[in-house]
């Protein structure tokens, strides 16, 4: 395996990796250790250039860092991809070559599933080095806990919002019906909220239709369905200068990293009177069951009730931006800064 070192102002250590007999390609993004290991998963997806994958493993590392501070963990922030290059892969091989480019770091960086990967990759991963998590029959598969957490910050916002976290018959618009859309969708159902959903995956989207009874629409039309609430679950930078206009939902709150295209886009959101929920304190249940339980030792009733007071950030968040007069999300990272700047003084 070949691992180069790259420097990127504001980022602790950033490995570029590649093992051709593995058909590996990927990347190690560790943005900050102050608070604690930088934990953040492996993205196995396609990009159409290194540089493109290089950005995003930059933002989602960074991201990382805030979710973690936002939520009182004692966790830095770091992430990882692989590079789907379109040709059948061996994953045990690939993975495993993952494994040893995460082992290399020596724990200061720990790993877990993330998009395009599963509990079964992170086995493969384990081969090589013990800094990953997410592991069967340990804590699992993240998704039911990251939807419980958007589930909440979604009601923190209706609170916010209508005075009320009350989403029966509330229409939620749901972008994007994979693991985390999927268990969102039962959680809204549950409180008998009205769904219409879509994703690229046709398979997907029959799944939230039998088991929920949503309405589909094709991607394009997500953004200006009827709905209240807008839950963008698919991938990031699905909020911008051509998407914000058509929404006609009241509230935004999902499971997507990097849901704002750039930071203005939560200044676009606040004029339009949309009350945005920011992505990192919204998505943050799957890091809390997975890192809480495997790496701090943490049982389930601890972890469930860390993820649901997610709803007490969420209204934190929402007090200050008001306070300040600032967009939400400006607001959650003063918030993550405050914890984060405390301890790497």
């Amino acid at each position: 395996m070949k691992i180069r070192e790259i420097r990127v102002p504001g980022y602790e250590r950033v490995l570029v990796g590649s093992d051709e007999a593995a058909g590996y390609q990927g990347i190690i993004a560790v943005h900050s250790t102050a608070l604690g290991p930088a934990v953040g998963g492996t993205r196995y997806w396609t990009y159409k250039t290194e540089d493109e994958a290089m950005t995003d493993v930059l933002r989602l590392a960074r991201g990382m860092t805030y979710k973690n501070a936002l939520a009182g963990l004692p966790f830095g922030g770091g992430k990882s991809i692989i590079l789907r290059d379109g040709k059948a892969a061996d994953r045990e091989q690939l993975f495993r070559a993952h494994g040893r480019m995460v082992n290399s770091l020596a724990g200061k960086y720990f790993t877990a599933e993330d998009v395009g990967t599963s509990p079964a990759d992170m086995e493969f991963i384990l081969k090589e080095t013990e800094y990953v998590g997410g592991l069967q029959g340990r804590s699992g598969d993240p998704s039911p806990h990251t939807a419980r957490g958007v589930f909440r910050a979604m009601q923190a916002a209706a609170k916010h919002k209508w005075a009320s976290d009350d989403l029966a018959g509330k229409t939620v618009a749901i972008q994007g019906c994979g693991h985390v859309g999927y268990f969102l969708a039962g959680e809204l159902t549950r409180v008998g909220a009205r769904l219409v959903i879509t994703d690229v995956d046709a398979a997907k989207v029959k799944r939230v239709v039998d088991d929920h009874g949503a309405t589909a629409v094709r991607p394009e039309e997500i953004y200006s369905v009827d709905a209240d609430i807008f839950a963008p679950c698919a991938l990031g930078g699905v909020l911008h200068d051509q998407t914000i206009p058509k929404l006609k939902a009241s509230l935004v709150a999902g499971a997507a990293n990097n849901q704002l295209l750039e930071p203005r886009h939560g200044d676009l959101l606040e004029q339009r009177g949309i009350v945005y929920a920011p992505d990192y304190a919204a998505n943050a249940g799957g890091v809390i069951n997975g890192c809480c339980r495997e790496m701090l030792g943490w049982d389930i009733e601890k972890t469930l009730a860390k993820t649901d007071a997610i709803y007490d950030t969420l209204l934190r968040i929402f007090a200050m931006a008001e306070r300040e007069k600032i967009p939400t999300c400006q607001a959650a990272d003063k918030l993550a800064e405050e914890r984060w700047q405390a301890a790497r003084t």
